[in-house]
């Protein structure tokens, strides 16, 4: 299948033809460009794995609310420390994630 992507907004629309309208920024339908199949298949190949990493970010997220209603509970300073220690590593986990990510953009591997 086809990939479009608009020269307005970056949308990138899969189908046989441009949409009408960008469903993003409604711009007109000249404003996209069919991609190359390298870059179809690029993005193709790096769904799977944004996806993992938008699931894995999440995950970190709702572990990192587990461990701040730990630290606010503060049952002794062996849990303490535990629910310090896992809440770094869930935001340093965070971080890589969105840095990866935003390195996927940079090199079209999104859409």
């Amino acid at each position: 299948m086809a990939k479009w992507k608009c020269g307005v907004c970056g949308y990138i629309h899969d189908g046989d033809s441009a949409p009408d309208k960008c469903p993003k920024c409604d711009a007109p339908k000249e404003k996209f460009e069919k991609l190359a199949d390298d870059k179809v298949q690029l993005i193709e190949r790096s769904r799977l794995t944004n996806g993992l990493h938008q699931r894995l970010y999440t995950l970190l997220d709702d572990v990192s609310g587990v461990c701040e209603k730990g630290i606010a509970d503060n049952l002794d300073p062996g849990c303490l420390s535990i629910f310090k220690k896992i809440n770094d590593c869930s935001q340093k986990g965070k971080q890589m994630i969105k840095a990866e990510i935003q390195g996927h953009i940079g090199k079209g591997k999104w859409g």
